[in-house]
């Protein structure tokens, strides 16, 4: 009993250092109906200005992120382009071919940044941010993802 509980603090220790927390929040929901229910959808201003439902769980989060590459936007503002993992392009793939004419709504640290209208099939596991980020996005973005083009260190 006595070698039980040093043994559990120590793998409670590592778990909880290994589990840290995600720096930037990376959401990207699909339009939905109304009769949903507000169990699985929630009402959005879109950026646009319409009235519109979306669905709770988001379909792409940070966790499917590779890369970005970040670009001064032409509104002062700064864009990215996002690099999806192999999960990440399976997912916007079957999105993109299963929900065409659909809305995206993308959130970056819980603020809407963009809308997409799903017109065509992306299969190449890219998502591109015209604008809307911040220094301070850019630098979040810079702790979780590598940049795309930079090489690894030796």
């Amino acid at each position: 009993m006595r070698t039980l509980l040093p043994l559990a603090l120590v793998c409670f220790i590592t778990l909880s250092a290994e589990a840290g927390p995600r720096h930037c929040i990376f959401r990207v929901h699909l339009e939905t109906n109304a009769r949903d229910g507000s169990a699985f959808a929630q009402p959005l201003r879109s950026i646009s200005g319409r009235e519109v439902y979306i669905e709770k769980t988001p379909w792409l989060s940070e966790r499917d992120v590779r890369s970005f590459y970040p670009y001064r936007a032409f509104d002062g503002s700064y864009g990215a382009l996002l690099e999806l993992d192999d999960h990440g392009r399976i997912v916007l793939d079957t999105l993109s071919v299963e929900r065409r004419g659909s809305y995206l709504y993308v959130f970056v640290d819980g603020r809407a940044v963009t809308e997409f209208q799903v017109d065509r099939r992306v299969s190449d596991g890219r998502i591109y941010l015209a604008s809307g980020l911040t220094t301070a996005d850019l630098k979040m973005m810079a702790k979780d993802w590598k940049l795309i083009g930079s090489r690894k260190k030796k």
